[in-house]
């Protein structure tokens, strides 16, 4: 039960969003007992954001949220595909892409509780 918000400044067209909601389901599996079954993205691109006092940079926030937990390693290989994939498709240098990991205990789905 994944879910993966990113937040750009970079304007990105519906085939730039496509492509990285695309990677993103591709490389959840880093994470053991992850799958892009149940995977949620989102994407609020175009926003107001700063990084070293520096506002015109390609810069990005992602938030992903598992259910359960996982190790540190997975996390970095998982915060590598994100960056890898934003680079790639939004031109966003890793040096400017936080990413910030979330346990979830208790997750709801489809009126009832994991």
């Amino acid at each position: 039960m994944p879910f993966i918000n990113v937040k750009t400044n970079v304007k990105l067209s519906d085939e730039k969003k496509e492509a990285v909601k695309n990677g993103l389901f591709d490389s959840i599996s880093v994470i053991p007992g992850k799958s892009d079954r149940y995977l949620m993205t989102a994407i609020e691109d175009g926003i107001s954001m700063a990084f070293h006092r520096d506002s015109e940079s390609a810069m990005a926030m992602v938030e992903v949220k598992i259910f359960g937990s996982s190790t540190k390693d997975a996390y970095g290989r998982l915060t590598g595909e994100i960056c890898r994939i934003l680079g790639d498709v939004a031109g966003i240098d890793g040096q400017n892409c936080y990413v910030k990991f979330e346990e979830v205990k208790y997750w709801g789905y489809n009126g009832f509780m994991f």
